[in-house]
């Protein structure tokens, strides 16, 4: 692991901080890094998304923003997987309708939409709608089997903790994380509390102890088995949330939302494990050496994956966007 002490936002509230973590902007209607991440870099696979999104808990705060594709192409906005029955809702054929049919009925739809679309060659959702369309038909095979743990051994299941109520559902989203890599889905997001479950603005030490316990062992079971596997040198796993906690609160056994001075860590993925970079002020308040912005840890993280921060654009409102807008510097000592 390599440890960041000294990350910064500037987002106050969850929604604005969710949403800049995963856009780079505090406000709604940017593309999410894995959005960037394949429109730069493409499908590794044709059969499932590129970009997977799984909770454990509630809805994310700010919902389906934080894996739009902002303003480009809507094909590269994330896709959302159940974590019971089939990944997506009705991806299953109904009974009575052989592939044949359903393939004639594919076939029909393309040839009307296409029709429809050859005189709205901007309208980027139609392409993408015909586009699912088709990848929702492959995935009819691919994606169940993707999903199906129960092939996976018991040390395996036992590794990420699917043994224990505890740590079953979170440790089945990360088994399914490195399933879903192993068949080439470019960027897997995994949300661990995605309700309030970090916010503990009282009683810290037990919603801590609680949250870890949930997580640690299905991440330690992650690293563990990309790395015995060989995949971690090519797998960059990222661990961090919006912001962090301030040291101190105003009702005593809590803390509350600290964007100056939080921590995030990374492993695998071109990563120098095995140090801390940064550290904050005396009482864990603010960063003061080493200081990481967001547009600093995309920027780092979109190098990692093969991708020039400054280079990756996209033309819109007459004006080259990239994902970290102005701003962000490739934190080199985190480098292998």
């Amino acid at each position: 692991m390599c440890v960041f002490h000294a990350c910064w936002a500037d987002g106050l509230n969850h929604v604005g901080s969710v949403c800049q973590m995963n856009t780079g902007a505090i406000l709604a209607g940017r593309p999410s890094l894995g959005a960037w991440s394949t429109y730069g870099l493409g499908s590794a696979n044709q059969n499932l998304p590129a970009f997977v999104i799984m909770t454990d808990a509630a809805e994310v705060v700010g919902g389906p923003k934080n894996w739009s594709s902002g303003f480009l192409p809507a094909t590269y906005q994330g896709t959302q997987f159940r974590n019971d029955g089939t990944p997506i809702f009705h991806l299953k054929p109904p009974e009575g309708v052989s592939e044949e049919q359903q393939r004639s009925k594919l076939d029909l739809i393309a040839e009307l939409n296409r029709r429809f679309a050859s005189d709205k060659v901007e309208d980027t959702e139609l392409e993408a709608r015909t586009r699912s369309y088709e990848l929702a038909y492959r995935m009819q095979a691919a994606a169940p089997e993707a999903v199906d743990v129960a092939t996976e051994s018991e040390a395996t299941r036992k590794l990420y903790g699917l043994d224990d109520a505890v740590t079953a559902k979170f440790g089945a989203n990360c088994l399914l994380a490195r399933r879903l890599v192993e068949r080439g889905v470019r960027f897997v997001q995994l949300y661990c509390g995605s309700g309030s479950g970090w916010d503990a603005h009282s009683n810290i030490e037990g919603n801590h102890s609680k949250m870890c316990k949930i997580s640690d062992l299905p991440i330690a079971g992650l690293l563990a088995d990309l790395q015995a596997r060989g995949m971690l040198e090519s797998t960059l796993v990222v661990w961090g949330g919006e912001f962090g906690r301030t040291p101190f609160n105003e009702k005593g056994d809590g803390r509350d939302h600290n964007p100056w001075g939080f921590t995030i860590w990374m492993a695998g993925g071109g990563i120098r494990g095995g140090q801390v970079i940064g550290r904050t002020d005396e009482i864990g308040l603010r960063g003061i050496e080493g200081r990481c912005h967001v547009h600093d840890i995309h920027a780092t993280i979109l190098h990692l994956l093969g991708l020039n921060h400054t280079n990756l654009t996209y033309f819109h409102n007459g004006r080259f966007e990239r994902p970290t807008i102005n701003d962000g510097r490739i934190v080199k000592e985190a480098l292998a």
